[in-house]
């Protein structure tokens, strides 16, 4: 195992570092301080081939130029949407910006964690290496409430598995929900269309949603419709939803898999938290080519979205993100990449 850190650019006049994770076979993950981006993952196919499967640019500008994507970046203060411009919490409104469209936010406002740098500490270890980033949010950021202070660990070990660990403690009531925004295709990230290739998601209901993308009610069943993943199955379309997960919140447990028949890749998805957000890259039609000069295409990758529901600080009968002063948010998502 071991850990290489390079300069990849400046943002204004502050570096960017790239840290580089390499496991004994060969397979390797790159964090960027720029978001905490996962800018590269080489892991092989049935043949033994190395690729690239994410989703990135080759410079700090091209991130910048194609913000609206949040591609491969960490998410917060709150991952996904809060409709109205706010929310409630211990008899208090907060206002949010509305940052999409002017009509909802989005991913935690205009200046989320996606668009922060982040301070970085390596610790190599024996089988398995650490980078742990570290950021601090003050209280009133995007109008939410509290100092918080955030750590967020990526471990990378021998067997292939991207373990993503999110801490946090603030010294007032907050709502928090980080995720990950990575892009994913197991084909290489220049390997064309997902749409063949297979997923299975382990929910029996989904949000449906409006115009906004926002959740209408109480989740429905996926039975019976091109929302049941519970089979694996080809992707076949478009979706950006959020799936209930079964199982205990709480509890790390199976949440997904996606394989490629083309190159034999598997990816298998663990999560303690509530929910996923499918996103099949239904909008990835910006200006800004990838890595190499690839063209971004609609459906050509999928994000994976640990976290709680949409717009949960409006919807009290689902499971609350209230972090509690003196109290520590604390979630893990863990990745494993292999063949079939």
């Amino acid at each position: 195992m071991s850990i290489e850190k390079k300069l990849f650019g400046l943002y204004g006049c502050k570096e960017v570092f790239a840290y580089t994770l390499k496991n004994r076979n060969g397979a390797y993950v790159t964090i960027l301080t720029y978001g905490g981006i996962m800018n590269r993952l080489y892991v092989p196919d049935r043949e033994g081939k190395l690729s690239d499967i994410v989703c990135g640019f080759d410079s700090v500008e091209d991130y910048i130029a194609d913000r609206a994507s949040y591609t491969g970046s960490i998410i917060g203060r709150y991952g996904n949407r809060i409709s109205g411009g706010g929310f409630e919490l211990n008899g208090k409104r907060y206002a949010v910006a509305l940052n999409e469209n002017g009509k909802c936010h989005l991913h935690g406002g205009n200046v989320g964690f996606n668009r922060r740098l982040w301070d970085a500490e390596m610790f190599p270890g024996n089988g398995e290496d650490r980078l742990a980033l570290t950021l601090f949010s003050p209280d009133g950021e995007e109008g939410y409430p509290g100092n918080l202070f955030v750590k967020v660990t990526y471990t990378f070990d021998d067997s292939n598995a991207l373990t993503i660990h999110y801490e946090a403690d603030t010294d007032c009531d907050t709502v928090l929900n980080m995720t990950s925004h990575t892009y994913y295709n197991l084909n290489g990230y220049d390997g064309g269309s997902v749409m063949e290739q297979e997923l299975f998601i382990d929910a029996d209901s989904y949000d449906e949603v409006n115009e906004l993308l926002v959740p209408t009610g109480t989740p429905v069943s996926v039975a019976g419709t091109d929302f049941d993943f519970r089979k694996m199955r080809p992707i076949s379309r478009g979706y950006d939803h959020n799936f209930v997960l079964n199982g205990r919140n709480g509890e790390l447990r199976l949440a997904a898999k996606a394989y490629d028949p083309k190159s034999g890749r598997t990816l298998t998805l663990y999560t303690d938290l509530p929910a996923v957000q499918l996103y099949t890259a239904v909008g990835m039609n910006g200006k800004t080519n990838f890595k190499g000069g690839v063209p971004q295409r609609l459906l050509h990758a999928f994000c994976l979205e640990t976290q709680y529901s949409p717009d949960t600080p409006n919807r009290p009968y689902m499971p609350q993100c209230v972090v509690k002063a003196g109290e520590k948010y604390d979630t893990v998502t863990k990745l494993v990449f292999g063949i079939k």
